[in-house]
């Protein structure tokens, strides 16, 4: 049976986008200084007004202002921000339930790890495809006056028997300055960006593939001045594009501690080197936590009936080489590091410049 699956991504100007980028920001400032800093600072961002919140437990001296004006001016406005902030410590209640003689979860919650064989990122083809063209996108604009760093791309793929066998249609919208026509705005984008991205695809493009660019016709106020923001508006677009199950919770502007992020890193982890190993072409992990205790209370995997040897011995296999504990999963995955900054747009998963993503030979 054929189906059609589509995905989503936005680039670094979309307004959600900024906020998720500014807020990790401030949490790589945080770690730089004070690797044991409990940060959920977030902000929110209409017109020319910045809101900055949340709870900081840190020794780090954070300029909040200078960090969110130089990113803010690095992604092309020129107009200057009000920033207003509201931030206090983390609550006692909180620090006493996480910093214990073993490390525990700062809050309950349930996360999603998937991967599948169908790309070499082991990610469904249709949030890869976003993703890398909003990539191309960017590389694109900044060397092009014309276009703005506000863009949102989505792929449809057309699946036969759970297998991607054609790209049916791309579509991206881009902001562009009121001196461009439509005519060239497509031209530009087809060009430049789609067919650039299609070179390493071309066996999944046929005579049936449709490209749409900017359908609005005109998309020349961007940002903050055509929309709203705030954190985690985008956990879609940061995991699996929706053929993954997705938790309870966002990532950007979360430390390590907060398990919503640091979970579904690690769950990410295990799924993908499950299938990596070949030991199915799909999985799919869940794992819950609860605050003030550091082992999971629940873990569930499914491989869709993909798996190649018994669910069984699957389950032994990742009882013998992984440990969900929430000290390991910082310690193995390095995650006390000022990393996160880059995790904020173009997805968390299928980028091998992050641990999670690591590769290891399972026994």
């Amino acid at each position: 049976m054929r189906k059609i699956i589509t995905s989503e991504s936005v680039n670094i100007g979309h307004p959600d986008k900024t906020c998720d980028y500014i807020s990790d920001a401030f949490l790589d400032e945080a770690l730089e200084q004070d690797k044991d800093s409990q940060m959920a600072v977030e902000c929110a961002i209409k017109n020319d007004k910045l809101f900055i919140y949340g709870e900081a437990t840190t020794k780090a001296k954070i300029d909040y202002d200078n960090i969110a004006k130089t990113i803010l001016k690095n992604i092309g406005y020129k107009n200057d921000f009000k920033i207003i902030k509201e931030i206090s410590n983390q609550s006692p209640d909180i620090n006493q339930a996480v910093v214990k003689n073993e490390l525990c979860a700062n809050d309950q919650g349930m996360v999603y790890g998937y991967a599948t064989n169908e790309t070499k990122e082991y990610m469904p083809l249709p949030i890869v495809l976003a993703h890398k063209l909003m990539m191309q996108y960017e590389k694109f604009r900044k060397n092009n006056e014309e276009f703005f760093a506000d863009a949102k791309s989505q792929v449809s793929v057309c699946y036969d028997e759970k297998k991607p066998i054609y790209i049916d249609t791309i579509l991206i919208s881009v902001s562009h300055s009121e001196k461009i026509s439509i005519e060239e705005i497509k031209k530009q984008i087809i060009e430049n960006v789609i067919n650039n991205v299609l070179l390493s695809y071309k066996d999944l493009v046929n005579d049936k593939t449709k490209f749409i660019v900017n359908p609005s016709g005109k998309f020349t106020i961007w940002g903050s001045f055509s929309d709203s923001g705030c954190v985690g508006r985008k956990i879609v677009v940061d995991t699996y594009g929706g053929i993954g199950r997705v938790g309870g919770g966002c990532f950007s502007s979360k430390n390590a501690t907060k398990i919503d992020r640091s979970g579904a890193y690690y769950a990410r982890y295990v799924a993908k080197n499950i299938v990596a190993n070949g030991f199915a072409d799909k999985c799919e992990i869940q794992i819950s936590y609860a605050i003030g205790i550091a082992k999971p209370i629940s873990f569930y995997v499914d491989c869709f009936n993909t798996n190649h040897i018994e669910m069984t011995k699957i389950l032994d296999i990742i009882n013998k080489n992984f440990d969900f504990s929430l000290s390991n999963i910082i310690n193995e995955l390095d995650l006390l590091k000022p990393i996160y900054k880059k995790t904020a747009c173009y997805g968390h998963f299928g980028r091998d410049e992050f641990s999670w993503e690591r590769i290891k030979n399972l026994t």
